[in-house]
């Protein structure tokens, strides 16, 4: 099956949406029930921890942790954003700036300024967007981007966009309350399949639409460890306490150049597949053997395939054992957790 579907359903009582490209499952959003990432929480300030240079604070909740704290202390109130999952046992982490976020639009209260995708390249274009952003955002100092998405839409939708998303944060930001509450719940994976999923695609929303579309068995067979690799390669997925550990594996191949092949298949497959088990955290690719020399076409490889990707991630680099470290942020629970 060719081209993009966009599987809305539920999967064991949970919300869930599945984005299958040429009939493959490429991305898939499952519910949990840990405050999702764009939550918005009046906070109180609780204690600092100095050493790590940040402050605990007190939610509805549970306890979240504020880095880079400046001139806050114990017992005022502040509203804060959740930015991620946390780790097993760990607070869950916030930041202070926030961002309201929708399919064509985000508004910026802590940063001044109109600006519109660097993606949108066409002059006229931007200043049409440009006069859009100026008449919907006249009168607040709040800051705007205008996503890549309104490169082909409507004006008159995205100006909706704008206006809405002002309006929120304006009832965010003038807030009256001074005991922990959460403000504004961040979106379910139908909502965000609608905010990110946006180049065209079928929708189908029907009961039973993962079962049709073989997302089901394609979930199935997430729960192992073990992805083949185009080339005949095969590499194992291991998340532990501490890490997310790869491992690349060459399979029947016996030729000279067998490793960086299965290297190079790696480095194209690896974001789909932590992207799919939601995995994030510290992971290190214990790599097939290739020449130190081959090194390069690796990294280059490896750099655009998570140049496509929208979680975060951070490529640290080798270690002198010569294996390679990621940091990618925990956007999403792990699949085996909201499986269970």
């Amino acid at each position: 099956m060719k081209g993009r579907s966009v599987i809305l359903d539920h999967l064991n009582g949970r919300e869930a949406a599945a984005l299958l490209v040429d009939g493959k499952l490429d991305d898939l959003l499952i519910a949990g029930d840990a405050p999702a990432p764009g939550t918005i929480y009046r906070a109180r300030s609780d204690r600092p921890v100095k050493g790590q240079g940040g402050m605990f604070l007190t939610t509805p909740d549970g306890p979240a942790f504020l880095r880079q704290v400046k001139g806050l202390s114990p017992g005022q109130p502040l509203l804060v954003q959740v930015t991620g999952y946390a780790e097993p046992g760990k607070a869950i982490p916030v930041t202070a700036k926030l961002l309201f976020k929708s399919r064509f639009a985000i508004v910026t209260p802590d940063a001044p300024g109109l600006n519109i995708s660097r993606s949108i390249r066409d002059d006229d274009l931007r200043d049409e967007l440009l006069q859009v952003a100026h008449s919907e955002m006249q009168g607040t100092t709040y800051g705007l981007i205008l996503r890549s998405t309104c490169e082909d839409a409507d004006h008159a939708e995205i100006a909706d966009d704008v206006s809405s998303m002002r309006e929120l944060a304006d009832k965010i930001m003038n807030d009256p309350g001074t005991d922990p509450e959460r403000l504004l719940d961040g979106d379910g994976p139908h909502g965000l399949a609608w905010r990110e999923w946006t180049q065209p695609a079928e929708i189908v929303a029907k009961p039973g639409g993962f079962d049709l579309h073989g997302v089901l068995d394609a979930i199935e067979n997430l729960r192992g460890a073990r992805d083949p690799l185009p080339g005949g390669g095969h590499l194992y997925i291991e998340p532990t306490r501490a890490l997310v550990a790869v491992d690349v594996n060459t399979g029947r191949d016996t030729s000279l150049a067998a490793g960086l092949k299965a290297n190079l298949d790696c480095a194209k497959y690896l974001p789909r597949a932590l992207r799919l088990r939601g995995l994030g955290g510290q992971i290190t690719i214990d790599l097939a053997p290739m020449p130190k020399k081959d090194r390069r076409a690796f990294e280059t490889t490896l750099r655009a395939a998570f140049r496509a990707d929208r979680d975060e991630t951070v490529l640290s680099g080798w270690t002198p054992l010569g294996h390679y470290e990621l940091q990618r942020k925990r956007a999403r629970l792990p699949l085996s957790e909201v499986l269970r």
